[in-house]
This record gives C-alpha cells, sequence and structure tokens, in this order.
C-alpha cells in the first residue's frame, strides 16, 4: 500500500504570541486527527517555525512526497507567490522530494457556519437579524482579487440569514478602513452594528479591528455595536484544511485565474502580469531582514509544483 503523502500547513505569522501558539496548537491538533501520515507546520514570516524548518521536520522523519495547504482565507501574494516560491526553495536544499500545493480556504461553506456562530455569540439576543447590519472586517491586501474575495464571502454570508445587510472592509492596505466601513453602515441607517473580523486565528490585526471598532462606537454613542470573535481553531476548520489537503493530492486543484494579476490585465496592475516568480526572504528564514512587505510584489504564481 502507498504511503500518503505528508501535510504541511503554511501560516501567515503573526507578531502576537497567542496568535502563532493557537496555530501551533492548531496542527498539533491535525497531527492527532490524522496520526496515519506526518504533519507539520511553518510560517512565512514573523513567528517561529519558519515554513523551510518544517520541510526540514518532515524530511528527517523520512518524508519524500507531501502536499501543502495554506493557512489562508483569500489567494493574495502570499499564497500566489511566496509560498510557491518558499517550497521551491525547499525542493531544492533538499533533492529528491516533491509536493503539491493546494488552494486557499476561501468562503467555504463550513466557514460561513462558523461566522454566523460568532455573529450568534456577539448579538444581544433580543435583536431582530434583519435590523442588524454586519461589517465583515478582511486583513486587506495589494491585490485586487484577494480583496474580492472577501466581498464574496460578505455577500455569500448576506444570503439566507435575514440580517439587514454585510457590508466589508479591511484592516490595512485596502479601503474602506474600518472606520470608514463603520461610517458607510450608520450612512445605510444601521442602528445595530456587528463588527466580524474575517480572520482565523488572534493576532495583532484582529485586536487592531477591536480597538478601532470601540473608538468609533465612543464616538457614536447614538449607534449600536458590538465586535465578533475570530474564527478560530473550530472542527469546520481542521475538517476543511483536511478537505484541502485531500484535493491536493489527487490533483484536484481548482486553481482561480479569472482575476488573478499575474496572469489578467486589470486596470492599475497591468506591470504585474507575467513577472516571474521570485522567492520572498522572510525574517525567520535563514538571517534575512524583511522590510516593508506590501503584500503586492512581482511574483507569478503557478499552478503546477
Amino acid at each position: 500500500m502507498t504511503t500518503p503523502p505528508a501535510l504541511l500547513i503554511a501560516g501567515h505569522g503573526t507578531r502576537d504570541d497567542a496568535g502563532a501558539e493557537a496555530f501551533r496548537d492548531f496542527v498539533r491538533e491535525l497531527g492527532r486527527r490524522h496520526p496515519e501520515l506526518p504533519v507539520a507546520g511553518g510560517f512565512i514570516e514573523l513567528s517561529p517555525p519558519p515554513l523551510g524548518e518544517a520541510v526540514a521536520e518532515l524530511v528527517e522523519r523520512g518524508v519524500r512526497r507531501f502536499a501543502a495547504v495554506p493557512l489562508m482565507l483569500v489567494s493574495a501574494g502570499h499564497a500566489k507567490g511566496d509560498i510557491p516560491a518558499a517550497l521551491s526553495r525547499e525542493k531544492e536544499r533538499h533533492p529528491g522530494i516533491s509536493y503539491t500545493y493546494g488552494r486557499p480556504l476561501g468562503p467555504h461553506p463550513s466557514l460561513l457556519r462558523v461566522l454566523e456562530r460568532r455573529l450568534a455569540q456577539a448579538v444581544d439576543p433580543s435583536w431582530d437579524p434583519s435590523e442588524v447590519t454586519v461589517l465583515l472586517v478582511g486583513r486587506g491586501s495589494t491585490d485586487p482579487d484577494a480583496n474580492a474575495e472577501v466581498f464574496k464571502a460578505a455577500r455569500l454570508l448576506w444570503e439566507g440569514r435575514g440580517y439587514a445587510g454585510v457590508e466589508t472592509a479591511f484592516v490595512s492596505l485596502a479601503q474602506p478602513d474600518v472606520p470608514g466601513g463603520l461610517d458607510r453602515c450608520a450612512r445605510l441607517g444601521a442602528g445595530r452594528i456587528v463588527v466580524l473580523p474575517y480572520f482565523l486565528f488572534t493576532g495583532i490585526l484582529p485586536d487592531r479591528v477591536r480597538r478601532q471598532t470601540e473608538e468609533w462606537a465612543a464616538a457614536h454613542p447614538e449607534t449600536q455595536v458590538r465586535s465578533a470573535d475570530v474564527i478560530g481553531p473550530e472542527p469546520e476548520l481542521l475538517d476543511l484544511v483536511w478537505e484541502r489537503y485531500e484535493e491536493a493530492v489527487k490533483g484536484d486543484l481548482r486553481m482561480n485565474c479569472d482575476s488573478c494579476v499575474y496572469r489578467i490585465a486589470l486596470p492599475g496592475f497591468e506591470d504585474k502580469v507575467g513577472l516571474p516568480q521570485q522567492p520572498h526572504f522572510h525574517p525567520d528564514d535563514d538571517g534575512h531582514h524583511h522590510h516593508g512587505h506590501p503584500h503586492g510584489h512581482g511574483h507569478a504564481h503557478s499552478h503546477a509544483h
């Protein structure tokens, strides 16, 4: 019987120790759930262990084949370029290994159910959903395709759930920002708003979302505002990562190219089309230093690795 490929989880990284530990706990839980194969995880920046160390750990355990799953909600520069470049570099460092690369998590129905739970936990039980406007706040990117995916998640969350509306904002790199998103909700007539962070784990940016929400609410006492929690290491997230692993193993990748700046000439991003993929060195990798990465440096993502 053929040994199944190992599972490598690629995380973004955070300066928040609790958020980084939540990722590491998540990887350990995946390993407990699937004792039949080696499971490892690493970050592309900001947190230990770096992705290269996770690959080395698998190689030391005798792994020659693995499937890498990006633990990310949207397909931005990290998922499209940084992780594939890092994996290519690891293949050079460890001759003889092979890997397949899975797709980001996306607005999967199971994650939408978790978001719905987070909303239910945040609202006052007496509130009528038809009187509640939700502000879904994503990380933000200079990649318009990634930002559009957050808007898609917002629309899917709105459908069939009876909320007055689901608006979208970003905590960095894209507009509207959190105060701007709250202003928009108020201009649309919202009297009750729930701010829902579109993040997997706690960290610096989700904390910033909550702080900015509290500041806006204090300046607008006429509006009732609540903050919801991040998605967290829910069973649905564990199941979805395994689903992405199985897709990668079977070769069912279904990557999105219809609106990717590296393949399609989108207005204002024409210079990115066809740019060669370059390895992006991060602060935890080989002592290289990271300077102001805006998530929009020229990478070309490929589909066969």
